[in-house]
C-alpha cells in the first residue's frame, strides 16, 4: 500500500464574480496543471445575502462540466435548452455545457449559503457534446454513515455504496465527508487519479500536519488516503478523477482546446450561431 500525502495545500482568495457575488475561488486559471481534470472550484459561505443575491446572470459555456452542490442554501437556475430549477439543502445540480449552453444562476436569500461550484474540463472528443442537465436531489446522493463519520456520494463511490451518478464523461468521485472531532478516515484511492479535498469547517490533521478549513489540498499519487478530523470536527469535500493530459485553451467561462477552437466560440457567440441545441 502507498499511502498519499500532501503535495500542495492552496488557500484560495476572495474574488467576485457573475454580478457582483463574493466567494473564495479555491484553484484557478494557474492551477490546471496539477489538478486536471479539475479546472476550477469556487467555495460560497455566506451569511449574508449582500454577498451573494446579485447572482450570476445569462452568461455561456463550452467545453466543460459544473457541478454545484449545496450543504445549505437556494439557488435559482434557468438555461436554454428549457430547463429550470432549485439547487436547496443538500442538492447538486450537474450541467454539461458541452458544445454550449447559456443558463443563469441566481442565488436566494437563506439563513447560511453554504456549498460549492466545481469546473470539470471536458475531453477533446466531447467538447461539442450535446448539453444536459441534471438535477440530483438529496434522495438520489446515497448516505454511508459509520462511527463518528458520515459520507454523501455525489458522484462515484464509497466502499460498496455506489452512486447513480458516475460522471458520463470524466469519471469523478465527489463526496462530503462530516466527521466528529478526533476520528480517522481513510479511502482507497486509484494510483492514476488525481485527488484533493477542500475543507468546508473545522481541521484537519494530515501526516501529523494540521490544515485550517478554506483550504485545498491536493494529495500525492498512492492507492490509501487517511485525513483525522481536529478538535472541532470536520466538514470536507473529496475529489477525485482521472487527468486528461491535453492542451487547454481557456477564457473565461470558454474552455477549449486550441486558440483556434476559442477564437471561433467567441464569434460564434457574436454572431449568435453559439448553441447547437436548444
Amino acid at each position: 500500500m502507498k499511502k498519499r500525502t500532501i503535495r500542495r495545500i492552496t488557500g484560495g482568495k476572495v474574488s467576485y464574480d457573475g454580478a457582483g457575488v463574493k466567494l473564495v475561488r479555491v484553484i484557478g486559471y494557474d492551477d490546471v496543471k496539477d489538478f486536471d481534470p479539475f479546472l476550477m472550484l469556487d467555495a460560497f459561505d455566506s451569511k449574508n445575502p449582500e454577498d451573494y443575491i446579485k447572482g450570476f446572470p445569462w452568461h455561456p459555456h463550452r467545453g466543460i462540466e459544473t457541478v454545484t452542490y449545496l450543504i445549505s442554501g437556494l439557488i435559482e437556475h434557468g438555461d436554454s435548452l428549457g430547463n429550470s430549477g432549485l439547487i436547496d439543502d443538500g442538492s447538486c445540480q450537474w450541467m454539461t455545457a458541452g458544445s454550449g449552453i447559456i443558463h443563469q444562476e441566481m442565488p436566494l436569500a437563506s439563513d447560511h449559503m453554504l456549498g460549492a461550484q466545481l469546473w470539470i474540463n471536458l475531453p477533446q472528443t466531447d467538447k461539442m457534446t450535446e448539453p444536459a442537465y441534471r438535477d440530483i436531489r438529496p434522495s438520489q446522493i446515497p448516505v454511508v454513515r459509520e462511527e463518528g463519520c458520515s459520507v454523501r456520494i455525489i458522484s462515484g463511490s464509497y466502499k460498496e455504496t455506489v452512486a447513480p451518478n458516475q460522471g458520463e464523461y470524466v469519471k469523478t468521485t465527489c463526496v462530503d465527508v462530516d466527521l466528529k472531532p478526533g476520528v480517522k478516515w481513510t479511502i482507497g484511492t486509484d494510483d492514476s487519479l488525481n485527488v484533493f479535498t477542500y475543507i468546508v469547517a473545522g481541521s484537519a490533521v494530515i501526516d501529523g500536519q494540521e490544515v485550517e478549513s478554506r483550504r485545498a489540498v491536493l494529495f500525492t499519487k498512492g492507492d490509501t488516503l487517511t485525513i483525522t478530523a481536529g478538535e472541532e470536527g470536520l466538514r470536507f469535500f473529496y475529489y477525485a478523477g482521472k487527468p486528461l493530459s491535453e492542451p487547454i485553451a481557456w477564457a473565461g467561462p470558454i474552455v477549449m482546446n486550441t486558440s483556434e477552437e476559442l477564437r471561433l466560440a467567441r464569434k460564434e457567440l457574436m454572431d449568435g450561431t453559439f448553441i447547437k441545441h436548444a
